[in-house]
Order: structure tokens, then C-alpha cells, then sequence
């Protein structure tokens, strides 16, 4: 099941990695909170396009060959974690935490969670 779940996520992730890369102000306008952050910096978009590219190839990796891809999933939950956790703080900064909290459940700390769930639960005997 882990397995399944890996490469759902690895779907989503990699398809907003895309928009990201490919269409950045279709995505930034798309995305519901991302225009409150700031002024559209295309590049920005899509450096972190880049970063969510990544992690989808790791949980693409993972589900194809969970031994050795679960570090290319270590490294991708991590960023998640690092992302989510800067979402947190701008939530807890904000005017409105608790509905910032969440709209930035489904997009942000589910995955989070969901790739830190797996890395944590099928970690190999060789590591």
C-alpha cells in the first residue's frame, strides 16, 4: 500500500512540479493563498518547481524500488517537512492561522506527512 501511495503522490506532485516549471503564472493565480505571498516571481515558481520535480522523482523512485529509492524518499520527505514548516510559521504569523492552517492542509502538510509516514514505516533493514 505504501508502495501505491508513493506513486499517487509521486502523480500529483510531479504534475504541480510541471505547472510550476512550465506555466508559473497560470500556477502562481491558480493556487489558492500563493498570490497573498508576494509579488509573481517566475523564477522563484519555478525553482521551487524544480525542488517539488525532485521529491516526485524520489517517490517515483521509491514505489518502482523501495530499497533503493528510500533515500531518494528521505530527501524529498525532507524538503516537504522543511516546506511545511514554513508554512506553520507564516500561519502562525498571520491575521487568520487557523484557516491558513487549513487551506495548506491538503497541498502541504498531508503530503508532508503521507511522505514522512512511508520513509518512516518501510525503512530498509540495511539502513
Amino acid at each position: 500500500m505504501t508502495r501505491l501511495i508513493a506513486g499517487v503522490l509521486a502523480v500529483v506532485l510531479g504534475a504541480n512540479a510541471l505547472a510550476q516549471l512550465g506555466a508559473p503564472l497560470w500556477w502562481y493565480d491558480a493556487v489558492p493563498g500563493v498570490p497573498g505571498t508576494g509579488a509573481f516571481n517566475p523564477h522563484f515558481v519555478r525553482d521551487i518547481g524544480a525542488a517539488y520535480l525532485v521529491t516526485a522523482l524520489g517517490l517515483a523512485w521509491f514505489a518502482w524500488r523501495p530499497v533503493q529509492g528510500w533515500p531518494a524518499l528521505v530527501a524529498g520527505a525532507l524538503f516537504l517537512a522543511l516546506h511545511s514548516g514554513i508554512h506553520l510559521f507564516d500561519a502562525s504569523c498571520s491575521a487568520s492561522p487557523i484557516p491558513d492552517l487549513i487551506r495548506d492542509l491538503p497541498g502541504v502538510y498531508l503530503p508532508t506527512l503521507l511522505a514522512a509516514g512511508i520513509a518512516l514505516v518501510r525503512k530498509p533493514k540495511e539502513f
